[in-house]
């Protein structure tokens, strides 16, 4: 079996990256020299992704228009044109609209023509994976859930304590393979009294179409919105195979929900670019030496005559 189909949500509002995203979406702030969802849109192309349906919603038009293949951004010949793993000629793009925000389970049942019999892969439009290889978490995920003949797979990671009243909460149980462990149950933010692990979900699934009869039956849960983690829960009470796909070293969620976590992100991002970074490491402990004694150098300043 090969899964080709990506979903990737994108429809959220981004309030509390506010006033930054009343006009830009936060999936299309910098990470880098490329937007975030260009990241995202890399990652899957790099693990086999070759139809992505992107799901937005109000004022996310920009999103739509940087992967027009009709525009001057997937011109090869364009300065900025996208990535060679974009190229039209392997990837299409494809778009609809959620309308209101009622949810991640509602913004992936937007994709359920679009996926049709097919297993299909889902990755969140807000956040990156990164890593020694940025597809790689993918792949490991893919190939865990072809071979174990999942129903649903789900990357996860290690998080705080404190931190699983953020994340869906993953019930590990027996391992599955040599990068897999079956999942006995999943808890959207139970923080730290409930939590069955630490083991919180990060950003990327694999889905059979089954899926989408559990999303049909769902009521409003955590936020009055469509959980997708309430979908998942049901699908392993009914015994089908879900599995979680633990990220491994050097691999970790880099993502743009708010304003510390996006400003952490760019800044690491931008620290280890290849073609910038060195640069701006000499220059940000140069500024951090001036922030901690004023008396040394501004690297902004001019040195004085």
């Amino acid at each position: 079996m090969r899964i080709t189909k990506a979903v990737v949500p994108a429809g959220g509002l981004g309030t509390r990256l506010r006033p930054i995203t009343r006009s830009v979406p936060k999936e299309m702030l910098p990470l880098g020299a490329r937007p975030v969802i260009q990241s995202v849109a890399e990652e899957l192309a790099g693990a086999g992704a070759t139809d992505i349906l992107i799901i937005t919603g109000a004022g996310k038009r920009a999103i739509e228009d940087h992967f027009d293949p009709g525009g001057a951004a997937t011109d090869p010949d364009a300065s900025d044109a996208l990535s060679s793993l974009l190229d039209r000629s392997r990837v299409r793009f494809y778009a609809t609209r959620q309308g209101a925000p009622r949810g991640l389970g509602d913004a992936i049942a937007c994709g359920e023509q679009f996926a049709g019999e097919e297993h299909f892969l889902v990755a969140l439009g807000d956040c990156v994976i990164v890593g020694a290889e940025p597809s790689g978490p993918v792949r490991r995920m893919l190939a865990a859930h072809i071979e174990a003949d999942a129903a649903a797979s789900i990357l996860v990671q290690r998080v705080s304590l404190e931190a699983t009243g953020r994340y869906g909460i993953v019930k590990p149980g027996a391992d599955v393979g040599a990068h897999a462990l079956a999942m006995a149950d999943i808890v959207e933010k139970p923080g730290p009294e409930a939590a069955p692990s630490r083991l919180a979900v990060c950003a990327r699934y694999v889905f059979s179409p089954t899926l989408f009869d559990y999303l049909r039956g769902l009521e409003p849960g955590h936020g009055a919105e469509i959980q997708l983690t309430d979908a998942v829960r049901a699908m392993i009470a009914d015994g089908h195979r879900v599995l979680a796909v633990p990220l491994q070293a050097g691999e970790m969620r880099l993502d743009v929900g708010n304003v510390t976590s996006y400003t952490r992100a760019f800044v690491r991002t931008m620290l280890t670019d290849a073609e910038h970074g060195e640069g701006l490491r000499a220059w940000t402990a140069k500024l951090l030496q001036h922030l901690d004694d004023p008396t040394t150098p501004d690297p902004d300043q001019p040195e004085p005559s």
